[in-house]
């Protein structure tokens, strides 16, 4: 036992070691540290200067370029992708932007609802299962019970839960992969949206209306109610204290 303690805590450690590295690049790229097309520095400068060793930091630099952010070619160095090239459903670079560009990112998620979240709601009425049914109402009800706690505690992620759910209930596995990848940018969406005064307990109509809808067959129904749902989102985003 403990041989297998030890073993763990040299996976952990070295696991901490390497996200915190790859953040610290990745952090950087997103400012732009680098520009793109730019090399990053030397290795032996750019290792000694975050502390790590160059073999750190080679693995972090092959996370990055996995994530769309980097290229490695022998002879020509390492060099910075444009932003265009990122691979933005990534969770460390979503995590990134929020930090480094909050507002461009809240726009891009609004974007990116109106284009799934409705389609997803009108497939949901067609295909749902009573179990994917019953879920919505599970969520709905963790929306209801949070909104009324005090500092509406766990209400974000009841909320982030409430649209994972109508997004498998399309049965299209490939919204469905992309409704998880974005929980990061819907976590920060929300709990911006959700500062607004009021904003919470007035979003949980609509919402039993999407599941409604759902439950009873309806997609027109269904995606009118979800784009209702993300149009009050954005009003409450720009009245939100989280954007001034």
């Amino acid at each position: 036992m403990i041989l297998v303690q030890g073993w763990d805590m040299i996976a952990l450690r070295y696991r901490t070691m390497h996200q915190r590295v790859v953040d610290e690049l990745g952090q950087r790229i997103v400012r732009g540290a680098w520009q793109p097309g730019q090399p990053l520095p030397v290795e032996d400068a750019l290792a000694t200067e975050i502390g790590v060793s160059r073999g750190a930091l080679r693995e972090a630099v092959k996370a990055l370029a996995a994530k769309g952010m980097l290229q490695v070619r022998p002879r020509t160095g390492t060099r910075v992708l444009p932003a265009e090239q990122w691979n933005h459903l990534d969770r460390d670079v979503l995590r990134w932007q929020q930090a480094g560009d909050p507002a461009a990112l809240l726009r891009d998620t609004g974007e990116l609802r109106r284009i799934v979240e409705p389609a997803a709601a009108r497939l949901a009425a067609v295909r749902a299962r009573p179990e994917d049914v019953r879920a919505l109402y599970a969520a709905l009800a963790d929306m209801e019970a949070a909104a009324v706690r005090p500092g509406r505690s766990g209400y974000v992620e009841a909320d982030i839960a409430f649209h994972r759910v109508l997004v498998d209930a399309s049965g299209n596995r490939l919204l469905g992969s992309l409704g998880r990848a974005i929980d990061i940018a819907l976590e920060h969406s929300f709990g911006v949206s959700t500062q607004t005064p009021g904003a919470a307990k007035g979003s949980l109509p609509a919402h039993r209306a999407v599941v409604e809808a759902v439950e009873g067959g309806d997609p027109a129904a269904a995606s009118a109610a979800m784009l209702g749902i993300i149009d009050a989102a954005e009003r409450e985003i720009a009245d939100s204290p989280g954007t001034s």
